[in-house]
């Protein structure tokens, strides 16, 4: 069974996916009000983390259930399984990579499931501003001893 549509209706459906979420714009809408000052989706950064804060060695990573394969909510299209098979396995195995780049770097790492923001918003985006807080106390301390 063919595809549905035609290359140029993919490409342009392909194309009008944004790189961040009304999800991410409200995490990050929130913690912006509580103080925290930070850079989104920084491309100087490997893997583009959603939230990085450089001075603290922090990366956040907030994962669409879709795109990267949530064993719980993630779908995957029945057309052309092939390729959204292989597409959405690189995107784990990107996050995987992504996680040990930082993790062997010594970098504070964070990833939250778009289900959970959708389950309980202001607790995550609590855990959130705590992680970042605690780590910059942390480190505060460490020069300040």
């Amino acid at each position: 069974m063919g595809e549905r549509i035609t290359k140029e209706q993919r490409r342009k459906n392909m194309q009008a996916i944004r790189s961040q979420s009304k999800l991410e714009n409200r995490v990050t809408k929130r913690l912006w009000h509580r103080g925290l000052r930070f850079r989104k989706n920084d491309r100087t950064l490997f893997g583009k983390p959603d939230i990085s804060i450089k001075k603290y060695n922090i990366v956040i990573f907030i994962d669409s259930c879709f795109w990267h394969a949530c064993e719980l909510h993630g779908n995957r299209p029945n057309n052309n399984r092939d390729y959204w098979d292989k597409k959405l396995e690189r995107n784990r195995s990107r996050d995987i990579e992504v996680n040990q780049y930082y993790l062997n770097k010594h970098w504070h790492i964070k990833r939250v499931w778009e289900h959970e923001l959708k389950e309980d918003f202001n607790h995550v985006t609590q855990e959130l501003f705590n992680f970042i807080n605690n780590i910059k106390k942390e480190l505060s301390e460490a020069d300040n001893p």
